[in-house]
Protein backbone atom coordinates (compact mmCIF):
# COMPACT_ATOMS: atom_id res chain seq x y z
CA UNK A 1 0.00 0.00 0.00
CA UNK A 2 1.05 3.78 -1.01
CA UNK A 3 0.14 6.60 0.83
CA UNK A 4 0.86 10.20 -0.92
CA UNK A 5 0.06 13.02 1.36
CA UNK A 6 2.01 15.42 3.92
CA UNK A 7 0.46 14.70 6.89
CA UNK A 8 0.25 17.75 8.19
CA UNK A 9 -2.91 18.11 10.26
CA UNK A 10 -4.20 18.73 13.68
CA UNK A 11 -2.73 16.24 15.85
CA UNK A 12 -6.16 15.94 17.57
CA UNK A 13 -7.75 14.44 14.15
CA UNK A 14 -5.08 11.44 14.68
CA UNK A 15 -5.69 11.40 18.88
CA UNK A 16 -8.72 11.55 20.02
CA UNK A 17 -12.38 10.32 19.13
CA UNK A 18 -14.40 13.37 17.43
CA UNK A 19 -11.11 14.92 16.02
CA UNK A 20 -12.00 15.00 12.63
CA UNK A 21 -13.09 17.99 11.02
CA UNK A 22 -15.33 17.19 8.63
CA UNK A 23 -16.99 14.00 10.32
CA UNK A 24 -18.13 12.80 13.96
CA UNK A 25 -15.76 9.65 14.50
CA UNK A 26 -16.47 7.42 17.69
CA UNK A 27 -12.70 6.13 17.21
CA UNK A 28 -9.32 8.63 16.77
CA UNK A 29 -7.67 8.37 13.39
CA UNK A 30 -4.87 6.45 14.89
CA UNK A 31 -7.33 3.30 15.34
CA UNK A 32 -7.83 4.02 11.33
CA UNK A 33 -4.25 4.12 10.70
CA UNK A 34 -3.43 1.06 12.58
CA UNK A 35 -6.06 -1.03 10.60
CA UNK A 36 -4.12 -0.22 7.47
CA UNK A 37 -0.54 -0.96 9.45
CA UNK A 38 -2.37 -4.60 10.32
CA UNK A 39 -4.31 -5.23 7.01
CA UNK A 40 -1.28 -4.27 4.34
CA UNK A 41 2.11 -5.54 5.99
CA UNK A 42 4.16 -3.70 3.66
CA UNK A 43 3.35 0.19 3.07
CA UNK A 44 4.76 3.11 2.71
CA UNK A 45 3.73 6.79 2.73
CA UNK A 46 5.51 9.42 0.63
CA UNK A 47 5.36 12.97 2.10
CA UNK A 48 5.35 15.81 -0.20
CA UNK A 49 6.92 17.96 2.45
CA UNK A 50 10.63 18.57 2.30
CA UNK A 51 11.36 16.10 5.04
CA UNK A 52 13.74 18.70 6.73
CA UNK A 53 10.58 19.97 7.92
CA UNK A 54 8.94 17.12 8.78
CA UNK A 55 10.00 17.79 12.50
CA UNK A 56 7.34 21.01 12.46
CA UNK A 57 4.00 18.84 12.17
CA UNK A 58 3.39 16.80 15.26
CA UNK A 59 0.86 14.74 13.09
CA UNK A 60 3.59 14.27 10.93
CA UNK A 61 5.81 12.56 13.75
CA UNK A 62 2.80 10.83 15.11
CA UNK A 63 2.16 9.14 11.90
CA UNK A 64 5.78 7.84 11.37
CA UNK A 65 5.25 6.50 14.30
CA UNK A 66 2.12 4.48 13.80
CA UNK A 67 3.78 3.57 10.21
CA UNK A 68 7.61 2.23 12.11
CA UNK A 69 9.09 4.97 10.18
CA UNK A 70 8.20 4.44 6.82
CA UNK A 71 7.67 7.66 5.31
CA UNK A 72 9.42 8.61 2.93
CA UNK A 73 10.53 12.15 0.90
CA UNK A 74 8.45 12.38 -2.84
CA UNK A 75 11.69 12.74 -4.13
CA UNK A 76 13.73 10.34 -6.57
CA UNK A 77 16.21 8.75 -3.73
CA UNK A 78 13.02 8.60 -1.24
CA UNK A 79 11.20 6.45 -4.20
CA UNK A 80 14.04 3.97 -4.12
CA UNK A 81 13.66 3.88 -0.75
CA UNK A 82 10.43 3.52 -0.57
CA UNK A 83 10.13 0.77 -3.27
CA UNK A 84 13.33 -0.98 -1.56
CA UNK A 85 11.04 -1.03 1.91
CA UNK A 86 7.99 -2.40 -0.46
CA UNK A 87 9.79 -5.17 -1.85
Amino acid sequence: MVIVGDAAMASYEITHPGGSVEHVNEEPGSVWIQRLVDRFGKMAWLNPTPQRAWDYSQSTGIIRSLLSERMFPLTLAGLDDAIRNLR
